[in-house]
This record gives C-alpha cells, sequence and structure tokens, in this order.
C-alpha cells in the first residue's frame, strides 16, 4: 500500500512527466540530426570539390599555389560545362588531367621552379569550409586534388561541379544542380544551422579518426 501511494505521489508523477519529456525532447533532437545528416550527406556525394596544396606555407610557396589556381582555372574554364553530375565531372578531369598537369608546369617553368606536381580525383576529409555564400559541412568528399612539391602547405579549395570555382565558371551556377533544394537551402544559410554544424563536424572528426585507426 504504501509503494502504491508513494508510485501515484504528485512528486513522483511529476518526476515521470520530466522523463517523458526530457525523453521526446532527446528523441526529437536526433530525429531532427538524422534529417539534417541525410540533406549534408546529399551534398557530400554529388557535389566535386577543387583541392590545391601549396609545397609549403612560405610566402613564395603560397603565391605559386595562387598562380597555377589561376592559371587553372583559365584554361580549364568551360571545361566542365557539358558535366550533368558528379560522375561526368570526373569523367572529364580523368580525359584530361595530362592537360591539366601541364598547364601547372608552365607556370612553374615560368616562375623558374622544379617542383612536381600530380592531379587525381580521390576521397578526401574536409572540415567544415566557408565559401564566398556557402558553407560544405565536414566530411569526406570526392575532390579534384593538386598537389604541388611536398604538399606540406595551406590550401584553396572551391566547387568544381558544379562549376562555382570563380572566375571558372562561364555562367552562374547553383548548388541546385547538384543536390536537391532542401540540401542547397542548408548550405546556403550555415549561420541558421550552426550548432548543427558542429555537431556534424564532431561526429565526422570521431569518424575519419576511427577509420585511420581501423
Amino acid at each position: 500500500m504504501q509503494l502504491l501511494k508513494r508510485f501515484f505521489s504528485k512528486d513522483f508523477l511529476k518526476r515521470d512527466l520530466i522523463t517523458a519529456i526530457l525523453a521526446a525532447m532527446l528523441f526529437s533532437m536526433i530525429f531532427s540530426l538524422a534529417g539534417f545528416e541525410a540533406k549534408c550527406n546529399d551534398l557530400k556525394q554529388n557535389i566535386l570539390r577543387l583541392h590545391i596544396i601549396a609545397n609549403s606555407d612560405s610566402a613564395e610557396d603560397q603565391a605559386l599555389k595562387l598562380k597555377i589556381r589561376d592559371e587553372l582555372l583559365k584554361k580549364s574554364n568551360g571545361l566542365f560545362e557539358t558535366a550533368g553530375n558528379k560522375e561526368q565531372a570526373i569523367k572529364l578531369v580523368n580525359e584530361n588531367t595530362d592537360f591539366l598537369k601541364e598547364v601547372a608546369h608552365e607556370v612553374l617553368l615560368k616562375e623558374g621552379k622544379n617542383q612536381p606536381v600530380s592531379i587525381s580525383v580521390g576521397k578526401a576529409y574536409f572540415d567544415t569550409r566557408v565559401y564566398d555564400n556557402f558553407t560544405l559541412p565536414a566530411g569526406e568528399y570526392e575532390a579534384v586534388r593538386v598537389l604541388i612539391g611536398k604538399a606540406e602547405g595551406k590550401n584553396w579549395w572551391c566547387v568544381m561541379f558544379p562549376s562555382m570555382c570563380v572566375p571558372a565558371a562561364e555562367k552562374e551556377h547553383k548548388l541546385t544542380e547538384a543536390v536537391n533544394e532542401k540540401s542547397a537551402e542548408i548550405a546556403e544559410n550555415a549561420p541558421r544551422y550552426e550548432m548543427r554544424f558542429k555537431i556534424i563536424e564532431w561526429y565526422e572528426a570521431v569518424k575519419n579518426k576511427l577509420k585511420n585507426i581501423f
């Protein structure tokens, strides 16, 4: 009888109600983050990034990186305009790798440098990155990687597909050419989702470290 009285006491019912509310809030948060992560995955799976890494962080090597960037964007102007999706863009890169390397080497020769340059397409991990008017969440992306020399310096990146590298694009492109509108809305309104971006970044960083360990 004493146990029943305790069970139906106001304090017990109050604690039970608080527990139920907290559980509902937690479930709602997890459900919301799951939906947010799905939209982030849409971004990660359907865009192609350009990632240029300098030989070192010296002022000279950083300036050289930007010169190579400018020439690559200039000479590849319009090259990816015919791509309808990321896979087609990757195919175009693979078909034109020698041409792109030649462009980079011309810059190096002009600057009197003898650093090697490698260009390849592969998966690379990125932290949350802000670029002009949009933000991309942390995680693994397919990227065209341009490695200059020892590739130990700061990097520069942009989105190669859809063609949003300035001044590479001949016309204005939008993320919706590669991802759905809800995913694009997240990328273009990052401050609204700041906390969720941080949680995704933490989750992806842990996942990336575990991947490297195992």
